[in-house]
């Protein structure tokens, strides 16, 4: 077997090119007598000669010449292995799962951040997976993926890193032909006679507790007449005359053409968004730049319809 090391390719390299010891020594920083010894002992390795020794210099044997473009094959691959283990220790290379709720993906700081990584690192894979926030949960300590556009309470993220994103005001999903579409702004109250679709409670409490408090402090309770497991499928239900629904202002932007997107002027009506992310064992260079995209993105959009939430 030929135990040699990428430096013999090197020295081996270097005299071919050369055509020198003394000068290949000199190029590669070591002595001749020492680059002349591990010339010898690959020579010893293969069993035949690389070089013949000459009054002036050295040439190539036909085993030398057959050498050659391994050597060099080798020693580009070394030097590109080493430089993507460099660049994936940056952050620069390799894959990064991320989860999201369906609503999440309407939020111009989600969609800001992953527009900014993608730019900033573009050979760096993103696996996006569109998942309820409890299943997010799941899949971040399991290790499926390793971060999450959730919404997540508090008490759900034990163990767990999060990292808030601006909140957002509710606004009423009306139908087209609801007594108060194309209404400036409403209070919740007033709908307090309508039924209610509600995103499952199951799927990710904090929004469903958030719509049932909001309603709560505008003196009553939701008639609840329909869950929908999807954002999405709640503004076609809407749309269907189900019932009418809250959802984060952000979800204008799903336009409906029988939905009516009306204001609350109720203070406090908000949903609030988190990126989480996974153990620490998944903290990885990537994850860390991806942090730090979301924090530009963050600088770069004002909170969705603050001046209603602070109306």
């Amino acid at each position: 077997m030929v135990l040699m090391e990428l430096r013999h390719f090197r020295y081996a390299l270097a005299v071919a090119e050369e055509l020198h010891f003394t000068r290949a020594a000199q190029r590669l920083g070591i002595a001749q007598p020492a680059l002349s010894q591990q010339i010898r002992q690959l020579e010893e390795e293969f069993g035949t000669q690389l070089f013949h020794r000459l009054t002036r210099g050295v040439e190539l044997t036909e085993a030398g010449r057959a050498l050659l473009p391994y050597a060099r094959a080798a020693l580009a691959a070394a030097d590109e292995g080493t430089a993507a283990v460099r660049r994936a220790a940056k952050g620069e290379l390799g894959q990064l799962r991320i989860g999201f709720t369906g609503s999440a993906s309407f939020n111009p700081v989600v969609s800001g951040t992953i527009g900014r990584f993608r730019d900033a690192y573009p050979e760096v894979e993103l696996d996006l997976q569109e998942q309820v926030t409890s299943m997010l949960l799941r899949s971040l300590r399991e290790g499926r993926i390793q971060l999450a556009f959730g919404r997540a309470a508090d008490d759900e993220t034990d163990g767990l890193r999060r990292i808030a994103l601006p909140e957002e005001s509710l606004w009423a999903a009306l139908p087209a032909k609801h007594r108060l579409a194309g209404a400036g702004r409403i209070d919740l109250a007033s709908l307090a006679a309508d039924p209610f679709i509600l995103y499952p409670r199951a799927n990710g409490r904090l929004l469903y507790d958030a719509i049932v408090a909001a309603c709560g402090r505008a003196g009553f309770s939701p008639r609840i007449v329909q869950e929908a497991p999807q954002m999405a499928s709640t503004v076609n239900l809407v749309a269907a005359g189900v019932g009418v629904a809250l959802v984060p202002a952000s979800m204008r932007l799903l336009q409906a053409p029988s939905v009516s997107y009306v204001e609350l002027s109720t203070p406090g009506t908000v949903a609030s968004l988190s990126l989480v992310q996974g153990p620490d064992l998944l903290m990885t260079a990537s994850v860390r730049n991806f942090i730090r995209c979301l924090e530009d993105a963050k600088r770069d959009h004002a909170p969705v319809e603050q001046n209603a939430c602070s109306a």
